[in-house]
Parts: C-alpha cells; sequence; structure tokens
C-alpha cells in the first residue's frame, strides 16, 4: 500500500466549496506576495497546481501565460475542471500531468517570469533536489514565491510519524481525523469562549487565508506524507548561493505550517549594468 497521501481527491472535495470569496483570497495573496503589476501581463507557471485555484488567480489577474502541471492525476483533473469552468477557450492556460523531480519534462518548460509553488515541494520525497531543479524554471530577474514547511525539530519528526500511519489505511486514517481533529475543533471553541467571540467565526474567516477551507486544509496536514520541512535560514542560504535574493517573508515561528519567501533571480552583470 501506498504511503503518499491522496491530495487530488482531497483538492477534488475541497472543488466543492469554491465560490468568488475564495477566488478573491487567492488573488489577494498573489497581489499580496508578488503584486498583481508584476503578474499582469507575466508567464506564470504553477508548480504542483493542487486545485488549480492560484493557477485562476493568475489568469484573473491578467497573466499573459500560465501553466498548470501536477504529479497527481487527479489534481490535474481539479485544475483542468476549472480552466473548464473559467476560462474554456484560454489557449494560453495549459494544464498538464508532469513532475518537479523530471528534469527532461522541467527542461522542456523553459523559462517564467514568476514561478509559483506553495507547499508542494516538500511533499515530493526528494525535496532539496526538487527545489534545485525547479529553480531552473525562473527566468532572468523573474521571481520564485516558495512555501515549505516550517523545521519544529522534534515535532516534525513526530508529525512525520503520525502522517506515516495516516496514510496506512482506512482505519488509520478514520483514527487520526478523529483525534486531533475533534481536539483541534473543541481547542478553538474553548479559546473563542474565554475571548468573548462567536466559536463558529473562526472558521467563517478561515477562508481569509488564501481562500482555503479549514477541513480540506487539516486533512492535508493530518496525511500530508512525503513529508520534509527546512528553516527559513536554510532556504535562505539555499537560494542565496544559487544568486537569488530574498524580496518577501512571512515565518510562522515556532507554529505549524508554511514559511512563505519570494526570491528574485539576480541579473547577470551584463544585464545589471
Amino acid at each position: 500500500m501506498s504511503e503518499r497521501f491522496a491530495f487530488g481527491k482531497n483538492w477534488a472535495s475541497f472543488l466543492g466549496t469554491l465560490d468568488e470569496s475564495r477566488i478573491l483570497e487567492a488573488e489577494r495573496s498573489l497581489d499580496e506576495m508578488v503584486g498583481r503589476d508584476r503578474i499582469r501581463g507575466a508567464t506564470f507557471v504553477d508548480v504542483g497546481s493542487g486545485s488549480g485555484l492560484f493557477s485562476l488567480a493568475a489568469m484573473r489577474l491578467g497573466a499573459r501565460r500560465v501553466h498548470s502541471f501536477d504529479y497527481d492525476r487527479d489534481s490535474v483533473a481539479c485544475t483542468a475542471e476549472l480552466r473548464r469552468r473559467y476560462f474554456p477557450e484560454a489557449a494560453h492556460w495549459t494544464v498538464e500531468q508532469g513532475s518537479a523531480l523530471d528534469p527532461e519534462y522541467l527542461g522542456r518548460l523553459g523559462a517564467w517570469d514568476v514561478v509559483y509553488s506553495w507547499g508542494v515541494l516538500h511533499h515530493t520525497g526528494e525535496m532539496w533536489r526538487a527545489i534545485d531543479l525547479v529553480t531552473a524554471l525562473v527566468g532572468p530577474s523573474g521571481r520564485f514565491f516558495i512555501a515549505i514547511y516550517n523545521d519544529q525539530g522534534p515535532w516534525s519528526r513526530y508529525w512525520t510519524a503520525v502522517k506515516r500511519f495516516y496514510n496506512r489505511g482506512s482505519l488509520p486514517r478514520w483514527i487520526v481525523q478523529a483525534l486531533f481533529m475533534s481536539y483541534w475543533a473543541l481547542r478553538g471553541v474553548a479559546v473563542d469562549l474565554l475571548r468573548g467571540r462567536w466559536p463558529g467565526r473562526r472558521y467563517q474567516e478561515y477562508k481569509a487565508a488564501r481562500g482555503m477551507s479549514v477541513w480540506h486544509d487539516w486533512n492535508d496536514w493530518l496525511g500530508g506524507y512525503p513529508f520534509e520541512v527546512a528553516s527559513p535560514e536554510a532556504i535562505f542560504d539555499f537560494f542565496q548561493a544559487r544568486q537569488f535574493t530574498l524580496t518577501k517573508l512571512k515565518t510562522r515561528g515556532g507554529t505549524l505550517g508554511c514559511n512563505e519567501f519570494v526570491f528574485v533571480r539576480d541579473a547577470p552583470p551584463s544585464e545589471a549594468l
């Protein structure tokens, strides 16, 4: 039995919740980190497109060309469904199956103005190799928006074990979901009551986090395996050694979740003059 999480099936369920407000939040996220002026008229590649939400957001922000690919065929189908719904006639949005670990496939894609890979490359099983290969997609002075799970030391090893157990079958999955989701939900209710807030408000507002869904994000977190992590310093050093400059950073401190980075490829000396 494969220990890889069924990411695409989770995204297919997420599409049932997708509405205009979630799409607008995805657009806001891209605008905040990359800038809509840098996306409008630019080429945009979505590495590990998942639901396809951020490919759709890039299209709506005016990208000149969008290419979406994912290793998971169900995720490819989700992205293709969003293209069918919102841009059925758009020849400049292409969707296909491909791997971030396949240098021949990546080599055929060429260089892009914006490379987007949010919460993807740490699920390949070879995170650092995947990041290294994907940097080749970034064109001269192009931007790489990447999000990678935060390194929490012993807690990261604990969560690796939880995720591996989750993917061993239906019963382990049910046990993990029942245990952790119940705990998180009850903890949220308790915190809200202590603060005088209506307990359901946090879940209504969750879509403000990049247009996502709390249920699907929890499920993705619990089951997301393979699973690797990196500290902000490790990511920074990795990109600096490859002539990239950090332009935007959002860290998670010691908490769960992804640190977000936007790097720009340094221009060659001849172009910088």
